[in-house]
């Protein structure tokens, strides 16, 4: 993994440019503590990654079933595996940059987040007109969850993740903004319930799911 250097062989800043946006990224984020922890972000990844991601060549999935659980549709699914690292460069360069031992320790140090030993799990999600997440706190296994948004298409713009309370009520309390290089930080836990409210998508909700998880994740083919 590239690193640099200062003169006096201190390490510095990391030269991966996907370890570089997304701790610049981390510092400048806005902090919402209610209902619970959540950090806000504009531009987690470098100039040209969204675009580069949103140009995969996988298409939105057809034949999609809608039942508010994203396991519903596991067949389909696409993340950023060893073999699709090797296939694309942008795949690449955001493994490389999320495995960085220094954005991990910013992580920990920004969130409270413990991600010793976790492993990196990069999806890309797809969403089609009829897509909804029912509000849900993501499992235990999972240590942290980053949602980074891919495009800029104006009719996108209130398809960001919904905030809940959470029960009994699920009283929705606000909405991370929809945009190219925008997205939303929480540590997973029982409160931190989240969701897709049902609403008309016009064009494809593209999107990827940065997580870190425990080691005994049981499908260890999704991860980088």
């Amino acid at each position: 993994m590239p690193q640099s250097l200062r003169r006096d062989g201190v390490e510095s800043v990391p030269s991966a440019p996907a370890a570089q946006s997304f701790l610049a990224c981390l510092k400048a984020a806005r902090h919402e503590t209610w209902p619970y922890d959540y950090w806000l972000l504009e531009n987690p990844l470098p100039a040209g990654a969204c675009d580069a991601i949103a140009g995969l060549p996988f298409p939105p999935p057809r034949g999609a079933e809608f039942s508010g659980r994203r396991e519903t549709n596991n067949a389909t699914r696409v993340y950023f595996t060893p073999e699709n690292q090797t296939k694309f460069e942008v795949c690449r360069q955001v493994v490389e940059g999320f495995q960085d031992p220094r954005v991990r320790s910013a992580i920990e140090q920004a969130t409270g987040a413990d991600l010793s030993g976790s492993l990196l799990r990069i999806e890309y999600c797809q969403d089609t007109d009829g897509f909804w997440l029912e509000p849900h706190t993501d499992i235990k296994v999972k240590k942290f969850t980053m949602l980074v948004y891919l495009a800029d298409d104006p009719k996108l713009s209130g398809a960001g993740t919904d905030v809940y309370q959470g029960p009994p009520d699920f009283e929705h309390v606000g909405s991370a903004p929809y945009g190219k290089n925008k997205g939303l930080i929480f540590i997973p836990g029982e409160n931190t319930w989240h969701g897709v409210a049902p609403r008309h998508i016009e064009g494809v909700r593209k999107s990827i799911i940065v997580n870190y998880v425990t080691p005994d994740w049981r499908d260890a083919w999704e991860l980088a």
